[in-house]
């Protein structure tokens, strides 16, 4: 299946799904040492999402979760690719400024809500610049 975003930062990336329906603060909700979402209150606590491409719908909280995600990114262990269901100015903050400190970003897509409710967990991702996103099903034998 292909499907188009609006590339808020544009890149290339490629993981295994991770969706959510609820948002996440970055600050408090997770783990820029190890990729963990630790929110105890969100329906992917305890999840590794380093290295894969988060789906939320938007990110909760205040301009300290850019900082998290910001070193989770200098650390290398932020998701692969952020796609939301809307431009979301703390994600794409994070990645401006991990490429302009560290020459390190992630792409960030905007998808329209009915693209959003698309993709689903374990689905593998191709993201391109142009925020085309090409999804094989979970069996297809990627990674």
């Amino acid at each position: 299946m292909k499907i188009q975003g609006a590339p808020i930062i544009a890149g290339t990336a490629e993981g295994e799904a991770l969706v959510s329906s609820e948002p996440l603060s970055f600050w408090g909700g997770y783990d820029q040492f190890t990729g963990e979402i630790i929110d105890r209150r969100h329906p992917l606590s305890g999840v590794i999402a380093a290295g894969k491409v988060l789906a939320l719908p938007f990110s909760r909280g205040s301009s300290a979760a850019t900082a998290v995600l910001l070193e989770s990114i200098r650390a290398g262990t932020a998701p692969a690719a952020i796609l939301t269901s809307g431009t979301d100015p703390y994600f794409s903050l994070a990645a401006i400024v991990a490429d302009e400190m560290y020459d390190k970003t992630i792409p960030v897509l905007a998808l329209s809500a009915e693209t959003f409710a698309q993709i689903k967990t374990g689905q593998w991702i191709q993201v391109q610049p142009d925020g085309r996103l090409s999804i094989s099903p979970p069996s297809s034998g990627h990674r």
